[in-house]
C-alpha cells in the first residue's frame, strides 16, 4: 500500500489537503472519497473504505472540506454547497494530475454532496452512497437549541461530537433550499446505495427515498450489522469488496 499527501485549491482559492490511497499493484480506477458532516478525512471508516479500495485497485482520493484536519477555511461557511465545489475542484486537480476521477464515494453528507456534484462531473462514471441522507437538511437536528438562535442572530457555536463549530445562518439555508431529489434523479449516473439497516443516526428509510428518487441502472446493499460511521474494519472490508465488485462494470479499466 502506498500514500502520497495531494492538496489543491478549492472553490474559493484556499487550500484542501488530502492523501492519495493506492495499492500494491495496478491502479485500474481513481476514486474521491467524500467523508462524512464533521468527521475529517482521517475517520475511521474514511480510512478503512479508502485503504481497502486501494488494495483493490481502485485508488482514492480522501481529502478534508473546509476548516477539517489541515484544510484552510472556515467549516460550515458556505453551506453544502462549499463541499460539493471541493469536490468538483478535487476532481480536476486529480484530472491535471494524471489521475482522471471515474468513481465518487460519499459517506453520510458526503453521500449527499456526491449525488449533487457527480452530475456536473463528465468523467465520473458511478456513484456511491453510504449512509446518506435523502435530505441533507436531516443534519440540521444536530443543531438542537441553538438552531433558534443561528436564525435570529445569524450565527452560533453548537458542539457536535464534542468539538465546538460556529455554525451560520447561510449554512441552515442552503441546507434546506436545494433541489435534493431533482438532483438525484437526473443524476443519469449508475448508483451504488449502501446503507445500514439498523442505523440510529441516518436511517435506512432515507436510502429508500433515494433509491425511489433515482433512475436505473441503480443498487442496493444492505450494510447489515455495521453501524453508521463504519467503525468496524470488516464491515469496510465488506463495503470496499461489494463496491469493486458493482463499479467494475462501469470503470473503464475496471
Amino acid at each position: 500500500m502506498g500514500q502520497e499527501t495531494f492538496s489543491f485549491e478549492g472553490d474559493q482559492g484556499q487550500r484542501r489537503d488530502g492523501v492519495l490511497e493506492q495499492g500494491s499493484g495496478p491502479t485500474h480506477a481513481w476514486a474521491v472519497f467524500a467523508h462524512c458532516f464533521t468527521c475529517g478525512s482521517s475517520s475511521l471508516g474514511a480510512v478503512a473504505i479508502s485503504r481497502a479500495l486501494a488494495a483493490r485497485g481502485i485508488g482514492v482520493l480522501r481529502f478534508d472540506f473546509a476548516g477539517l484536519g489541515e484544510s484552510e477555511g472556515e467549516f460550515g461557511a458556505e453551506g453544502i454547497g462549499g463541499d460539493i465545489a471541493d469536490l468538483k475542484a478535487a476532481s480536476r486537480a486529480m484530472a491535471e494530475s494524471g489521475r482522471p476521477v471515474s468513481l465518487l464515494v460519499g459517506h453520510s453528507l458526503g453521500g449527499a454532496a456526491v449525488l449533487h456534484a457527480a452530475g456536473d462531473l463528465d468523467e465520473v462514471k458511478a456513484v456511491v452512497t453510504l449512509g446518506a441522507p435523502a435530505d441533507p437538511a436531516h443534519v440540521l437536528h444536530l443543531l438542537g437549541d441553538q438552531r433558534e438562535k443561528i436564525e435570529s442572530a445569524g450565527e452560533a457555536e453548537v458542539r457536535i461530537g464534542g468539538r465546538p463549530f460556529t455554525i451560520r445562518k447561510r449554512f441552515i439555508d442552503d441546507m434546506e433550499n436545494r433541489p435534493w431529489r431533482e438532483r438525484i434523479a437526473d443524476l443519469r449516473r449508475p448508483l451504488l446505495v449502501m446503507h445500514a439497516p439498523m442505523d440510529n443516526i441516518v436511517s435506512v428509510n432515507n436510502a429508500a427515498a433515494i433509491f425511489q428518487a433515482a433512475k436505473h441502472p441503480k443498487s442496493f446493499v444492505s450494510l447489515d450489522g455495521a453501524d453508521h460511521l463504519l467503525t468496524g474494519r470488516e464491515d469496510a472490508d465488506w463495503a470496499a469488496d461489494m463496491i469493486t465488485a458493482w463499479a467494475r462494470r462501469y470503470l473503464a479499466d475496471g
